[in-house]
């Protein structure tokens, strides 16, 4: 479990194809303290679980499912990505639930900057449109943002410059694409009414 309140971004600096799949490398940095072979840590809000660890580089692998359903499967080396290091008993609970499970992903269509801050609006599958609501939660490659507008069309969020700032967010163009989970008790809602 995940709060969406992004530890850092971090950098990929090893792929290697394995199958259908791939192994990749990210260097955390002061991230990968106390990170221990089977962690949960999401990256871009993805949640994947280390299987090595050397020095400050801890290594992921990922399925075919993942490499085709998120925009992890697009990195090249050097990339950076959203790093959170998953709850613990305790933690203050900041953002809101994130489980790291992507339900699939959003393209920016339109980005206004307005001085220092920024309002992006993106399409989606209908499917997960329907499961937005104006001032809902909504996690954008595992940032726990709040939705401005949600409707069958496209939605939309109004960035700060601490967010813009922090994350990769604030690098994102027209046409990007980015990985979405939807609020858990949204698709609970949904399930029940259906």
């Amino acid at each position: 479990m995940f709060t969406g309140l992004v530890e850092g971004t971090v950098t990929l600096v090893r792929s290697v194809q394995e199958g259908t799949g791939k192994r990749m490398d990210f260097d955390l940095g002061a991230l990968s303290q106390n990170a221990c072979i089977g962690d949960s840590i999401a990256m871009n809000g993805c949640c994947l679980t280390v299987i090595e660890i050397n020095g400050t580089t801890c290594a992921f692998e990922l399925g075919a499912e993942t490499l085709a359903k998120t925009n992890l499967g697009e990195l090249q080396l050097g990339s950076l990505v959203n790093c959170e290091r998953s709850l613990k008993v305790g933690d203050r609970m900041g953002g809101h639930f994130v489980t790291g499970h992507i339900d699939g992903q959003g393209t920016l269509v339109r980005r206004t900057d307005d001085g220092t801050w920024s309002y992006f609006f993106f399409e989606a599958d209908l499917t997960l449109l329907r499961q937005m609501a104006s001032k809902g939660s909504i996690a954008i490659d595992g940032v726990s943002l709040t939705l401005v507008d949600a409707n069958d069309q496209f939605f939309s969020i109004a960035l700060i410059p601490h967010t813009l700032s922090v994350t990769t967010l604030g690098q994102l163009v027209v046409g990007d694409k980015v990985n979405l989970e939807t609020d858990i008790l949204a698709k609970y809602a949904q399930r029940i009414l259906h």
